[in-house]
């Protein structure tokens, strides 16, 4: 699965897929079996601890890859989630080369980087552990561009070797502007442009997050190859509600 991931990310393909939110194993489930290319599992801004994260991997299985954004850039967390089996890691708030590279050294089993070895699911709980240890180096690599100091320093952290991707987040790049959410302010778009120019003229797959399908529907005509869509909570609030706004009758 690292590996297939990896490969349709440098192959230019575009992954489409929403942010699991909501610490229920049957919700991931239905979402891997509904056609998406990827989830985006969320601990940084959600209720999800390590044992939720690692229940939601089993639950989903091999179906659909998983990406997990872990809450901080300590290393503790990289291993500990990548030692659960995640496809790939997204790394919130880089905002330097510095950054950068220590995410890359701390997902990264020597010599390539500084990974601690430990025996546990991904390694098939020591079963597979030769097999993964072959392929362990595939784990894909997403860092998040969400802040105007990340900008400024974008032509550098895109030539950081062992980064696979870099997600924009559109909400904390337009806060540390101080435009929290107003995303067609000039001063966001341009910052969002310079990401995209670096990205693309990188030849590095560049992802974006939006909170519908109006909200990215032109993004892979820009160029990018990693669009979340969405989150559960959303997905099940809009659903419901447009069950009432279609079979509610206004009163008399």
């Amino acid at each position: 699965m690292n590996r297939i991931f990896r490969q349709r990310l440098e192959k230019g393909d575009a992954l489409i897929g929403t942010i699991i939110s909501l610490p229920a194993t049957e919700v991931a489930e239905i979402m891997s079996l509904a056609g998406l290319d990827w989830l985006f599992v969320d601990m940084e801004h959600t209720a999800l601890d390590f044992q939720a994260t690692q229940q939601i991997l089993q639950a989903v299985d091999s179906r659909t890859p998983c990406i997990v954004r872990v809450p901080s850039s300590h290393e503790a967390w990289f291993k500990k989630c990548l030692d659960m089996g995640a496809t790939g890691i997204m790394a919130p708030q880089i905002n330097s080369v510095q950054q950068a590279e220590q995410v890359v050294r701390a997902c990264k089993y020597p010599p390539l980087g500084e990974r601690s070895v430990g025996i546990s699911r991904a390694h098939g709980y020591g079963m597979a552990f030769r097999e993964y240890m072959e392929i362990a180096d595939e784990v894909a690599i997403i860092v998040q561009i969400e802040h105007i100091d990340a900008v400024n320093e974008i032509e550098g952290i895109v030539q950081v070797p062992g980064i696979d991707a870099l997600f924009i987040g559109p909400y904390d790049l337009s806060a540390s502007l101080g435009k929290t959410g107003r995303f067609d302010d000039p001063e966001v778009q341009a910052a969002i442009g310079r990401v995209q120019d670096c990205a693309l003229g990188a030849d590095m797959p560049l992802g974006i997050f939006g909170a519908n399908v109006a909200a990215v529907e032109n993004s892979v005509e820009l160029g990018y190859r990693l669009i979340a869509v969405g989150l559960d909570t959303l997905l099940l609030g809009d659903a419901a509600r447009a069950i009432v706004s279609a079979l509610r009758r206004p009163e008399a």
